[in-house]
């Protein structure tokens, strides 16, 4: 039946009905239609379509649709067309010639090959979403002169027509998931403006155009595992031995070119603490070399290949799942025998592969039990189980290599050769001669010091001493200084206003900066900061046992701390004499340098306040009546530090503040197939205090407060299924709207972080109030609710729902609802 809101002529909503074909009533009386909602139905074929010919709107999303509806080319009106996700494979010919007043086109997540040639006769259409098929091609999207938005992430293009980008109005590209080797991915990044450069640069000089096989090289591993060795022996092209006292202290970057490909190499320690800020530097598409010391590897511990292996390759999977990884073995010397070696390398590779097994049959049962409940109402996350299996980590063999010995050296190089060329097809990047030359004259500023040798230059700078030497517009240099900074050859933060003007043209500069406050052995370096420094900035000795205090009792860091040790480091670095770089770097009393904005920005710590979280002290302004007293503005400016959530060592002001957890509280819990990542909940604690000023802060647990109401978050990583658990008290009945207002906007900062995070999979679930029951409502997709900013409050229309164990309960609370009001 169609709505009865008197609008029941043009306005149709058939969605999830289980239909199986249209409805009778539809084809009847819809003869005035301007707007048919079939989404999330069964449908496999449509027919009468052609009846509706007024029709302005369809949405024909979530079915199982194999073909192309023909009938569609008989709605000369038709503005708007959903088919995403069906199984559709072919579109023909002829049918677009006919749609001159289709404006946006959705046919993601089918299984389209290739486009119909007649697709550009649709002029008017601005909005197109191909993502999630297996297109190869997109040259029948020329044509398309009015196009704004472009989606055609996932599928399998290497090249893009230059004509798409040609004299229009496209504004908005998405592209990830594709091997594109023309333009690289890292170009396509910067936007459309960025591809248009790209292609002006190519074609104004085609015969100088290089091929550029680069491929960027990541050493994990865990501490002391001998990702150093490896690295600089590679480097070296000789054993280089590494003292234990000289490994990595955060990333340590260099350049190796083997047989004309260039490897740029990335050693991470690994350090927990350090683990934090690699997001900041990981990219997709990478080499991992990881590191696993085989001497210390135990067959009989679960717990050596959890930490030694697993660990690092889930992670990898989680964060940059189209790598490929190349177990390593290090110390095998130190082994008793050849036959201990063999026997601990073969463990390792079976639990290897019976790991990565096990993941994918985890998702292929959880997308199993999603079919068998309604696969028309978890469409959205079963998709997203799909992609998961679509995306598969590659990880090699383990290998043994002396590292001792030449020949280990040798041998090394002569594998990563050989698994760049089976695996990293489209490391071979189409570049104009531009791009090579503006690179060499950076080499060259740096090398005859016309950049300071820490590297550190103002964009504005930079460009004019580039323009002197090659010849391309300003704006070209900006897209070039883009992929330069995108595959690691220098670090441009232009999304960061305070930043946005400066270039760092030795990225080991500035890892040497973060290291100074990211570092598992802080608390240490802060007692050995040594007094006459500390004196140099005003400030007392006995000042720096309450910085201890402050950072183990509550993770908080004051600036003027921060600003000493990072000096320190400039002084260590022999860069402490240029005034111009510690101002920028270190900030002064009154503004934070860009060490502490990249760090906020980053989402590894928080500003904040030693006094309290609500710092009663504050001055209050009243413009024309009060003005703030400067004595006290100047202890604030004291008093300002950033929260590190991560050297917080247990939960108890959350507690304190929240109290006792009681069984009519409201609860969510978001699910993370395969497990919450490491350093999630630290970043989802920055991104919602930022938004919630008044908060709470343990290690494992964050309350938020928007008066009077407050919200619990607190992971759960112990589990054998990981959750994050968000938790309010029981609103009034007046209040429930503003209680699932602050849940909601948690899961939206949820799902958005998870982003950063494509091997992941986030399920939301609300548990059964009921004392010991063990049933969890599901929600049904609400990704789209989320990030279309539509009625999510509409999710669930019933007034109360029954659990499967026959607790009946009211849906607000379980679902975002309003008391009393449904859909």
């Amino acid at each position: 039946m169609s709505r009865s809101n008197g609008q029941s002529k043009r306005e149709w909503d058939l969605s999830g009905r289980k239909l199986k074909a249209l409805p009778a009533e539809l084809l009847e009386r819809g003869a005035e239609a301007k707007r048919v909602d079939l989404q999330r139905n069964r449908l496999k074929q449509v027919s009468g379509l052609s009846l509706l010919l007024c029709l302005k709107e369809l949405n024909l999303s979530r079915n199982e649709l194999l073909d192309f509806p023909l009938e569609v080319g008989s709605l000369s009106l038709l503005e708007r067309l959903y088919l995403n996700q069906n199984n559709i494979r072919v579109i023909p010919e002829g049918l677009f010639p006919h749609l001159e007043n289709l404006q946006f086109l959705k046919l993601s997540t089918n299984r389209l090959s290739q486009l119909p040639a007649d697709l550009a006769c649709c002029r008017r259409l601005t909005y197109l979403n191909l993502s999630h098929n297996s297109l190869t091609d997109l040259q029948p999207l020329v044509g398309l002169s009015g196009l704004t938005e472009l989606h055609v992430e996932m599928n399998s293009v290497t090249q893009l027509p230059p004509g798409l980008f040609q004299n229009s109005e496209l504004k908005l590209f998405k592209f990830s998931g594709n091997p594109l080797r023309v333009p690289p991915e890292e170009v396509c990044v910067g936007g459309v403006r960025d591809i248009q450069n790209y292609f002006t640069l190519l074609f104004r000089d085609p015969d100088s155009n290089t091929t550029a096989c680069t491929v960027k090289t990541m050493f994990l591993g865990s501490s002391m595992a001998g990702k150093s060795t490896l690295s600089r022996s590679l480097h070296a092209g000789a054993p280089v031995k590494v003292e234990e006292d000289d490994r990595t202290e955060g990333i340590e970057i260099c350049e190796l070119e083997l047989e004309g490909v260039r490897l740029l190499f990335w050693d991470f320690a690994g350090q927990e603490e350090y683990y934090l800020t690699h997001h900041v530097f990981i990219t997709p598409r990478a080499l991992v070399i990881l590191a696993v010391d085989l001497a210390s590897y135990s067959v009989e511990d679960p717990q050596s290949f959890t930490e030694k292996v697993w660990f690092w390759i889930n992670n990898i999977q989680l964060r940059v799942p189209d790598s490929v990884v190349l177990p390593v073995a290090t110390h095998s010397d130190q082994c008793r025998s050849l036959e201990e070696v063999e026997e601990k390398r073969a463990h390792l590779d079976n639990k290897v592969r019976e790991a990565l097994e096990e993941r994918r049959l985890v998702l292929t049962r959880q997308k199993k039990t999603l079919e068998e409940r309604d696969p028309t109402q978890f469409s959205d996350q079963i998709m997203e189980m799909d992609r998961l299996m679509d995306r598969k980590l590659q990880v090699m063999k383990l290998i043994t290599i002396a590292c001792t010995r030449q020949e280990g050296i040798d041998a090394l190089k002569a594998h990563l050769l050989k698994h760049i060329e089976q695996a990293f097809p489209c490391a071979e990047r189409t570049l104009p001669r531009s791009y090579g030359d503006v690179e060499h004259t950076i080499h060259t500023l740096l090398e005859h010091q016309h950049i300071p040798r820490h590297g550190i230059v103002s964009l504005a700078e930079l460009r004019d001493m580039i323009l002197e030497k090659v010849e391309v517009s300003k704006e070209s240099v900006s897209s070039i200084l883009r992929y330069l900074h995108r595959i690691g050859l220098l670090v441009w933060y232009e999304e960061i206003p305070a930043l946005a003007e400066t270039v760092y043209a030795q990225p080991s500069v500035l890892i040497s900066l973060f290291k100074t406050v990211v570092r598992p052995d802080l608390a240490k370096q802060l007692q050995d900061l040594p007094g006459p420094l500390l004196l140099q900035e005003g400030v007392l000795a006995l000042q720096r046992a309450a910085w201890v205090e402050a950072l183990q009792g509550r993770g908080m860091l004051p600036n003027v701390a921060t600003r000493i040790l990072v000096l320190r480091e400039l002084k260590r670095l022999g860069l402490d004499e240029d005034e111009d770089l510690v101002s920028e770097v270190v900030g002064s009393r009154r503004e934070e340098g860009a060490l502490l904005s990249m760090l906020q920005h980053f989402q590894v710590c928080l500003p904040t306040r030693l006094g309290s979280p609500l710092d009663p002290a504050a001055p209050e302004f009243v413009p024309g009546k009060a003005q703030w007293d400067s004595d006290k503005l100047r202890q604030r400016e004291q008093d300002a530090a950033c929260l590190f959530p991560n050297y917080l060592l247990d939960n108890r002001e959350v507690e304190k503040a929240w109290g006792v957890d009681k069984q009519d509280d409201v609860r969510v819990h978001v699910y993370f197939l395969p497990e919450v990542p490491h350093g999630f909940f630290h970043r989802l604690t920055v991104n919602m205090c930022s938004l919630y000023p008044t908060h709470w802060v343990g290690r494992d647990q964050c309350l938020l407060c928007s008066w009077p109401r407050r919200v619990l978050l607190r992971e759960n990583s112990q589990h054998e299924d990981q959750f994050i658990e968000i938790r309010c008290k029981r609103p009034e009945p007046t209040e429930f709207r503003q209680s699932w207002d602050m849940v909601l906007a948690v899961i939206c900062k949820l799902w958005r972080l998870a982003q950063q995070w494509p091997g992941l999979v986030q399920q939301v679930y609300s548990p059964c109030p009921e004392a010991g029951c063990s049933f969890m409502f599901p929600w049904r997709d609400w990704q789209e609710l989320v990030s279309d900013s539509a009625d999510i409050y509409s999710i669930v229309p019933d007034e109360k729902v029954v659990c499967t164990n026959g607790h009946p309960r009211r849906t607000e609370l379980l679902f975002p609802k309003v008391p009393g009001v449904s859909k």
